[in-house]
């Protein structure tokens, strides 16, 4: 691992790609403490509310929400229009042409639609939290003008870390996005985990609630670990085909059905749909106690079956990122247009019949495989709620954070991987008889 490490900073390329990613994260976390302007920093930090909902926002902005810095609403609209695009691709027929036709210029008209996204989210978003700033009186001079210059700070904040992203992407090593998000989650860590240990009275008790936690988390990130190179291959056989005095096909191969097909979105999207119910109750809420008046009782049940630790809360959100895990699978993965092109091409799955058996089956098969990794994202996305109900852990373990995190991590081993071994330097995954 150490001699990977030696070794791939000896190559000059990769080294300069290296050193730049981590220039550029440094320059993501110099942003992360450069103040809004107008607004009470240290008094806006008293005000905000203390609930594990903000703490798991304020993670994901590397905490810079906190400090409501020119950073404060992250890389939150990017994702969120990166997301909306990949569906509408699926939705609207001309980004689809542009998806499936146009090849790499079709790739980039569809990025360059998600930058305006980006923009337009970022700043309804940055609209919004300028009226809960003048709500919470933490602005010096509120009124329209203030409101404009919020809105342009923040989204130039988000606009500037999406294009640190974009150059990390083409400079760097990995995805230059989630790695800034990688980042982000990393640095509230180790302040999370300093109070956590303050908590610790040092009886027998807590020793042996410390090392259970330990355990469940090292469990934990090997079952992500597992999961995320997790397949399902299914054996697909090629018929020989003579084209002139060519002999194609012949070749058994097979078809990788992953085991966590969406990734990371449906716990997105669960957590997203389950947040809009719990935030406009306390925006009634609060307007309520505003006005002197006692709140709807409509209200005092939503934030009863939306709080964050309930158990209503973990149901539901672990049955939407199932449901969410068969939709977005179902909209990025096609079994007909997969059946139609082995057939074209004179393949077939051994002991099914080509056409509508092997949809059936590749339909079946996914179906079941989609199951396993649902339940599973349920299980990892609610495993913070418990810890934090049941163990009083004051940092967020599981959940988006840890498959981000996880995935991240991995797919930079294998940048870095793939650039060693093309130089024919021994990479970090050693291989039995390659030696």
């Amino acid at each position: 691992m150490f001699q990977s490490l030696a070794n791939s900073m000896k190559i000059p390329e990769l080294r300069n790609r290296i050193l730049f990613t981590l220039g550029m994260i440094v320059v993501f976390r110099i942003g992360t403490h450069i103040p809004t302007p107008g607004v009470d920093a240290k008094l806006l930090t008293q005000n905000l509310p203390n609930s594990e909902l903000f703490s798991f926002l304020n993670m994901f902005s590397g905490g810079a929400l906190r400090r409501f810095s020119v950073f404060a609403l992250g890389i939150a609209p990017y994702i969120n229009a990166s997301i909306i695009m990949q569906l509408l691709v699926y939705v609207i027929p001309y980004l689809e042409h542009l998806a499936k036709e146009e090849g790499e210029e079709g790739r980039k008209m569809i990025s360059q639609y998600t930058r305006y996204g980006t923009v337009l989210i970022g700043a309804l978003q940055a609209f919004g939290i300028s009226f809960m700033l003048e709500r919470y009186q933490v602005v010096s001079n509120p009124g329209f003008a203030f409101k404009i210059m919020a809105v342009m700070t923040l989204t130039a904040g988000t606009a500037f870390i999406m294009w640190l992203g974009e150059q990390m992407t083409a400079r760097g090593i990995g995805n230059g996005i989630s790695i800034l998000i990688t980042a982000g989650i990393l640095a509230s860590l180790p302040e999370a985990i300093v109070h956590q240990v303050a908590l610790l009275s040092g009886n027998a008790g807590d020793v042996i609630k410390t090392l259970f936690l330990i355990i469940i988390i090292v469990a934990v990130v090997m079952a992500v670990v597992t999961v995320q190179d997790g397949v399902r291959k299914i054996p697909v056989q090629y018929a020989k085909r003579v084209v002139g005095r060519r002999v194609y096909g012949g070749q058994n191969t097979f078809i990788p059905l992953r085991v966590n097909q969406a990734g990371v979105i449906p716990v997105i999207f669960a957590s997203s749909i389950l947040l809009f119910p719990s935030m406009v109750a306390n925006w009634l809420q609060s307007l309520d106690a505003l006005q002197g008046v006692v709140s709807n009782p409509v209200i005092f049940f939503l934030l009863n079956i939306f709080n964050y630790n309930s158990i209503s809360y973990i149901f539901i959100y672990a049955l939407l990122i199932v449901f969410f895990t068969y939709f977005y699978t179902a909209i990025t993965f096609n079994v007909q247009d997969l059946s139609d092109n082995m057939k074209k091409y004179g393949g077939f799955i051994p002991g099914i019949r080509a056409g509508r058996p092997t949809v059936d089956y590749l339909e079946r098969t996914l179906s079941r495989v989609t199951l396993a990794g649902g339940v599973f994202l349920a299980i990892v996305a609610v495993i913070p709620n418990f810890l934090m109900k049941f163990m009083n852990v004051q940092f967020y373990f599981g959940g988006t954070a840890l498959l981000i995190v996880v995935g991240v991590a991995m797919d930079t081993m294998r940048q870095l991987e793939s650039h060693l071994v093309t130089r024919h330097y021994e990479g970090f995954m050693k291989k039995k008889g390659l030696r």
